[in-house]
């Protein structure tokens, strides 16, 4: 009796662990396949925003590329006013005044290009193109002030 007993318990806790196997496996398929769904929905998530990102960063682009052609201009205007003032310099300055303004003129034209020629390549080169390019026409801009606060001197 005592060996029936045992075999029966043997036998109870046997089926309890295959049935509690079944059990757990069933779960574990569940909450694999709610990793799965999770997986993808942060996927779809990283992509919205880094399409939102990527649209920012053009557009950003194609705005500087507008205060940039606005800049590019409002020098061209500087430079027809220089010229226009070149009779009234002094005879020996006039011709350095020319040369002055031809040179404003040069660096105005090769900082349209530059930022015509301009490719988007990622943010951090952008930032980095950006800041160089502000500082190069500030110092641009600088210039022509200074060569029309020294006119005929």
């Amino acid at each position: 009796m005592k060996n029936s007993i045992f075999v029966l318990a043997v036998c109870i806790f046997t089926t309890g662990a295959i049935l509690t196997g079944c059990n757990s496996s069933s779960q574990n398929a569940d909450d694999a396949q709610k990793k799965v769904e999770n997986a993808q929905n942060n996927v779809t998530e990283a992509n919205k925003n880094l399409d939102k990102a990527n649209e920012e960063y053009l557009a950003d682009i194609d705005n500087y590329r507008k205060e940039a052609d606005a800049k590019a201009a409002a020098n061209d205007k500087i430079i027809t006013d220089l010229k226009a003032r070149v009779n009234i310099q002094k005879k020996e300055t006039r011709e350095d005044y020319n040369k002055k303004i031809a040179e404003l003129e040069q660096k105005n034209a090769e900082m349209k290009k530059k930022m015509d020629d301009y490719k988007a390549q990622g943010k951090e080169n952008w930032e980095n193109f950006k800041g160089d390019f502000n500082h190069s026409m500030d110092d641009l801009g600088k210039a022509f002030n200074d060569l029309s606060d020294n006119k005929g001197k």
